[in-house]
């Protein structure tokens, strides 16, 4: 089992790797190379800045059982194809069953911006979320352990 962390743009990235470290699980970084990311103990691979680079570069490696961070709906459902296990920075587990219904409201958003209908402005993210990710990312780990 590794860890991929789709890491540009993504608020979790340092605590992904203490968790991967804690568990002694490898953990691989993609990041552009727009972004500065360094940890002796995460693998960090810078790709392109080129728009989905990292996301090819995790599918194209990732494998049955591999944990990938992503905020990514279209990366997610690819994972999911390789039978690896996609989690979002808020710990929400992506899967067959709430994958069809994110793929649709992200293609319902898109065509709402471009019809300039839609505006979202980000909230700033609170640490609540940040433990959230974690409780959730341990408790995905401990499940795939336990089922090893």
């Amino acid at each position: 089992m590794k860890i991929y962390v789709d890491a540009d743009g993504c608020p979790v990235v340092r605590e992904a790797v203490k968790i991967a470290k804690e568990y002694d699980i490898g953990v691989i970084v993609v990041k552009n190379y727009a972004h500065e990311f360094i940890d002796p103990y995460a693998t960090t691979v810078s790709v392109d800045i080129s728009r989905d680079s990292a996301d090819f570069y995790i599918v194209n490696r990732v494998k049955k059982g591999d944990i990938v961070v992503t905020q990514d709906y279209g990366l997610a459902a690819m994972c999911l194809s390789k039978e690896a296990i996609p989690i979002n920075q808020n710990g929400l587990v992506y899967n067959e069953d709430n994958m069809d219904i994110l793929l649709n409201f992200r293609h319902l958003h898109q065509e709402l911006r471009r019809q300039k209908k839609y505006y979202n402005k980000a909230k700033k993210r609170e640490k609540e979320a940040n433990k959230k990710f974690e409780d959730s990312l341990r408790s995905l780990i401990g499940e795939l352990l336990n089922r090893a």
